[in-house]
């Protein structure tokens, strides 16, 4: 071939090389429509959800497959500039297993969180900032993070590693990347705004829950349970613990949720969790109670951890607190004040509550001291003028069974009275004290004797028991009775037995217990006897044991008291 017949080539391969090129371009632009195309849609997708935690997974997902990475995380920032949360996508179930644990926000990723501005690298470990994995972490080498923003806030980093066939993220994988996490923004703004408006929701009709049973009448420690269970679950609590002072140092368990057996548990004023809050009236929060130092006992180590006071100033009346196992996401913020605002609303209620009872109890106490006030000013004065007119009638009959007969029915009108006089001092307002009264406690004791003696024994009280006879005299009249009753079980094989406690105008009380049983015996064992002796003589009174004419025993304890 000549050189005048090789020139038609030249032409050719220009146009080749023309249309290579152009088909070159032809696939970059298509390549380029495809992944605009790709972003739109991912934008589409990620605004789709309003369940924030969809959202984060779904935005990681369409990074990884938008730049082709084989590996992509979300880490979230806490307020102090650590990562929260860690959401890995690319990991198989048995490599996430092998992982000691999640990056704390170190190195590499500590740089993006302090300088929150695109960062694409060849190579992790060739910069100088890189920390290192975790062990059991995979090895990575290629790597692309950009900052997440809310508001101009940095909610989080998108962290986008290994670019699938060796190739590395170049300046259009950036572009991608960075025009997803601003479409993300608005996604997490709206599912953060979705959230806090429903979370609201529930808060406040638990709070309506719980103010409505209070004041309805419902048993308070009931709806205690009820908001420690309620806020347990609306805070993704793993338990929940409502605590009340004991003294002036301490606070008590009172009610829990999640682990029964941290009731009755106390925790000191000074240096606890709960105690600061208390003290302060003021809500605190903690990432980790146990790096704290402070350890919630009975339980495994606890992490995020809330308390709240119940009530504000100088009127808190307890505290709300509740925790996480370590290793679970710390409480927020918002769900601080939420918590707050819902212990208040439920110490308004308490208050409210308490505030009712004591109305109704004083109405009460009012209707009482009215029957009162009417028995002894117009019915015993009635039932007193009838048996001194019968008194004065006595003289002027002469028939011996009809002047009996009168008699009776002035004894019985002086019984009837004396019985009354009883009914209004029980009427009589008790003792401010969170324990039964004097003659509750009487009235307890002989009907738990009824199943041992096999019968119900005789009551009668006569006097201001309640309000007059001090602790230490009671704690002793009770102990006397049990005693007495005891050997009436044991000894007296009575099937009958009558219990008398009054007072006197010289303050003394006065117990007495008959029965209808053997008696006695002469040469029988007499210790019983001499403790019930001997705690009279202890209180500067006396004891007697008498037999009764027709067989028993008559048992007589007597005590001063000022």
């Amino acid at each position: 071939m000549t050189l005048d017949e090789s020139h038609p080539l030249l032409p050719s391969m220009h146009l080749d090389e023309l249309l290579a090129e152009l088909q070159s371009r032809l696939a970059t632009v298509l390549a380029t429509r495809d992944r605009v195309h790709a972003l739109l849609e991912a934008v589409v997708s990620v605004g789709s959800d309003l369940q924030l935690e969809l959202v984060l997974r779904r935005i990681v997902e369409t990074a990884t497959t938008l730049v082709d990475a084989s590996y992509g995380a979300l880490g979230l920032v806490g307020e102090e500039n650590t990562l929260v949360e860690f959401i890995p996508v690319g990991l198989t179930e048995a490599e996430i297993a092998t992982i000691e644990h999640w990056p704390h926000g170190l190195g590499l990723l500590g740089l993006l969180i302090k300088e929150p501005e695109p960062l694409r690298l060849t190579r992790i470990s060739d910069h100088p900032e890189s920390y290192g994995f975790p062990p059991g972490h995979p090895p990575m080498g290629s790597f692309l993070g950009v900052p997440l923003r809310v508001r101009n806030e940095v909610f989080g980093n998108l962290y986008l590693t290994e670019k699938r066939g060796g190739a590395e993220f170049d300046e259009e994988d950036e572009a991608v990347v960075i025009a997803l996490a601003t479409a993300a923004g608005v996604a997490i703004e709206n599912a953060r705004l979705y959230e806090e408006t429903r979370r609201r929701e529930i808060w406040l009709q638990a709070s309506t829950e719980v103010t409505t049973s209070l004041l309805s009448g419902d048993d308070v420690d009931e709806v205690l349970c009820q908001v420690a269970a309620r806020v347990r679950v609306m805070a993704g609590a793993d338990v929940t613990t409502i605590l009340f002072p004991v003294g002036d140092d301490k606070l008590r368990v009172m009610i829990t949720d999640g682990c029964d057996e941290l009731v009755g548990v106390e925790v000191p004023l000074a240096g606890s969790f709960s105690g600061m809050a208390f003290t302060a009236a003021e809500p605190r929060m903690v990432n980790d109670l146990a790096e704290a130092g402070l350890q919630i006992c009975g339980l495994p180590p606890i992490g995020p951890a809330a308390a709240v006071p119940l009530g504000i100033g100088h009127s808190v009346r307890g505290v709300l607190a509740l925790g996480r196992r370590q290793g679970r996401l710390p409480f927020t913020p918002a769900m601080l004040r939420m918590l707050h605002a819902f212990a208040g609303q439920a110490a308004v209620a308490l208050e409210l509550a308490e505030a009712r009872r004591d109305a109704e109890r004083l109405g009460l106490l009012e209707d009482r001291d009215r029957i009162a006030k009417d028995l002894h000013d117009v019915v015993i004065q009635r039932l007193f003028a009838v048996a001194m007119t019968l008194m004065s009638t006595t003289r002027l009959v002469d028939h011996p069974e009809a002047e009996a007969r009168l008699q009776h029915g002035i004894d019985e009108l002086d019984e009837t009275i004396r019985q009354i006089r009883s009914t209004i001092f029980a009427f009589q307002a008790p003792r401010v004290s969170a324990d039964p009264g004097l003659r509750t406690r009487i009235i307890t004791l002989v009907e738990n004797a009824r199943v041992r003696l096999g019968f119900m024994p005789g009551l009668r009280m006569d006097g201001p028991l309640d309000n007059t006879i001090p602790d230490p005299i009671a704690d002793h009249l009770l102990a006397v009775l049990q005693e007495a009753l005891s050997n009436v079980v044991r000894h007296a094989k009575a099937s009958k037995t009558d219990v008398t406690i009054h007072t006197t105008p010289d303050n003394h009380v006065i117990l007495t217990i008959e029965d209808n049983g053997i008696g006695l015996p002469a040469n029988g064992r007499r210790s019983g006897l001499r403790n019930l002796n001997d705690r009279a003589t202890q209180l500067g009174g006396t004891f007697t044991a008498t037999p009764l004419p027709n067989g028993g025993t008559r048992l007589t304890w007597a005590a001063p008291f000022r």
